[in-house]
């Protein structure tokens, strides 16, 4: 179940609990208060603390729920369920927190040698070579 741990910095901690191959996996993310996801978290904590007192009714004849199908349902209840990528990227994130080799990563892709500076290459090559047989056919068609 998600927790909330509001701090006087403007941000919020959520942490959620997955269901990994049978282990019980916690997530902890911190985001700014005036996210979305903050914002929508806040909500479902809402709900859920004004939920718990209601379903517990003490006037007399209310029919209470049995102690065993409460405690049973408490036990069955789902836990939302992690794939295998979503926790082979959550490994890799906190890999690279622990070994703190966040912005090493950072500057290396960034640079010339890096993945995503080649697929630009590749692409401004690809675009300007498109231009140029444009333009020759176009010159072609004219007579």
């Amino acid at each position: 179940k998600p927790q909330e741990k509001p701090k006087d910095s403007g941000k919020v901690t959520i942490t959620k609990t997955f269901d990994f191959a049978g282990e019980e996996i916690k997530v902890t993310k911190e985001v700014d208060s005036n996210s979305k996801e903050a914002k929508s978290f806040l909500k479902q904590q809402e709900k859920l603390q004004s939920a718990a007192p209601a379903s517990l009714p003490t006037g007399s004849g209310v029919k209470r729920p049995s102690g065993m199908s409460s405690l049973l349902g408490k036990i069955g209840a789902k836990k939302q369920k992690m794939s295998t990528l979503e926790k082979s990227k959550l490994d890799w994130e906190n890999f690279k927190e622990e070994e703190g080799i966040v912005e090493e990563l950072a500057i290396h892709n960034r640079g010339k040698d890096g993945y995503i500076e080649r697929k630009a290459f590749l692409e401004r090559v690809d675009h300007r070579q498109f231009e140029i047989e444009r333009d020759i056919r176009l010159s072609r068609m004219k007579p």
